[in-house]
C-alpha cells in the first residue's frame, strides 16, 4: 500500500470527528478518466493536467506525471517544501463550492512526500467549469485530505481540510480553514490539535466549525475544540488513570472590512497549541 493511500485511509477514518457543522457530504472521488459533471467532453484528467501537464495513464491504469506547475504555499513563502519529482494519482477529491456568487470546483491532489521536507505535497486547485474549463488558482496545502465546506454567505463557502500525522502514541492534527476571494485561495487560520493514547488514559482534541451570520459580507466562524480525557480501566507502571474531564476552547473569527480579512477574537487556540507542544 502506498503512503499517500495510507494517509487518505487514515483521514477517512478520522473524518467523522473533525467537524460537525461543516459539510463533507458533497465530496466525491471520481476516477480521473471519467467525465466532469455537465461536461461530457471534459474529464477530470483534463483538469488534473492543468496542474500536472504530462499526467498520463500507465499500463495498470494509474496516472503518473512529473513536476506540477509552480504554485505558492497557502500559509506563505516560509512554509512547505518542493514537490516530488514524480507524482502518481488514481483519483482526486472533488468538491463543488460557491465563491463570489459563482459556482466553482475545487480539487485536491495528494502528490506524495516532499523531497526536502518532512511534510507532504498536496495541491488544492480551483476551477471555473461554467463554460470552457479554466484553472483559476492552485496552492500547496501540505495537508490532507478530504475537504469539507462551510457556507459563510449565500454565495460563498469556506473550505476545511484536515491532516493527521502519527508518531507512536501521539497524533498531530492540522486543519487549515480557507476561503476564496477574487478566485484565489486565502488562508483564514490553521487549527492545531493533539491526541494521545497512553496506557492510563486517552486524550483527544476534536474541532467543530459553525458559521454565524453577523451582518458582515462573510459570516462569523466559530471554532470549538473539545479537549477530552478518557481514563483507562487499569493502572500502568504504578500510575493511576486520571479522572475523566472535558473542556471546550472556542475562538470566533469575524470579517473585518477595514483589514479585508478574518480576525479572531482571542488567542485561545494559539495557547492550546503552545500547551500541546510541551507534551510532544
Amino acid at each position: 500500500m502506498t503512503f499517500p493511500l495510507l494517509r487518505f485511509l487514515l483521514a477517512c477514518l478520522l473524518l467523522p470527528c473533525l467537524w460537525t457543522t461543516a459539510s463533507a457530504e458533497a465530496v466525491s472521488f471520481p476516477e480521473l478518466g471519467s467525465a466532469v459533471s455537465g461536461h461530457s467532453d471534459v474529464t477530470y484528467l483534463d483538469l488534473a493536467r492543468m496542474v500536472i501537464p504530462d499526467l498520463a495513464a500507465d499500463k495498470d491504469g494509474f496516472f503518473r506525471g512529473s513536476m506540477p506547475i509552480e504554485m505558492r504555499h497557502i500559509a506563505g513563502p516560509d512554509y512547505g517544501g518542493s514537490p516530488p519529482p514524480t507524482s502518481g494519482l488514481s483519483s482526486a477529491g472533488v468538491l463543488g463550492i460557491k465563491a463570489g456568487g459563482k459556482e466553482r470546483l475545487a480539487m485536491l491532489f495528494d502528490l506524495g512526500d516532499s523531497p526536502d521536507s518532512a511534510e507532504g505535497y498536496v495541491v488544492l486547485a480551483l476551477y471555473d467549469i461554467t463554460d470552457k474549463p479554466a484553472l483559476l488558482d492552485a496552492v500547496n496545502v501540505t495537508y490532507l485530505r478530504e475537504p469539507g465546506k462551510l457556507p459563510i454567505g449565500p454565495g460563498d463557502d469556506a473550505i476545511i481540510s484536515m491532516s493527521m500525522h502519527f508518531n507512536s502514541s501521539q497524533g498531530y492534527g492540522i486543519t487549515p480553514l480557507i476561503m476564496v476571494r477574487n478566485d484565489r485561495f486565502e488562508l483564514i487560520d490553521m487549527i492545531y490539535t493533539f491526541d494521545e493514547n497512553l496506557c492510563t488514559h486517552r486524550r483527544t482534541q476534536k474541532a467543530a466549525f459553525q458559521a454565524m451570520a453577523d451582518g458582515q459580507p462573510y459570516a462569523a466562524i466559530k471554532v470549538t475544540v473539545t479537549d477530552a480525557t478518557l481514563p483507562g480501566e487499569d493502572s500502568c507502571d504504578g500510575q493511576q488513570p486520571p479522572e475523566a474531564s472535558s473542556r471546550d476552547i472556542s475562538v470566533t473569527y469575524h470579517w473585518d472590512k477595514n483589514a479585508s480579512r478574518y480576525v479572531k477574537d482571542s488567542d485561545a487556540l494559539d495557547r492550546l497549541a503552545d500547551e500541546n507542544a510541551k507534551r510532544f
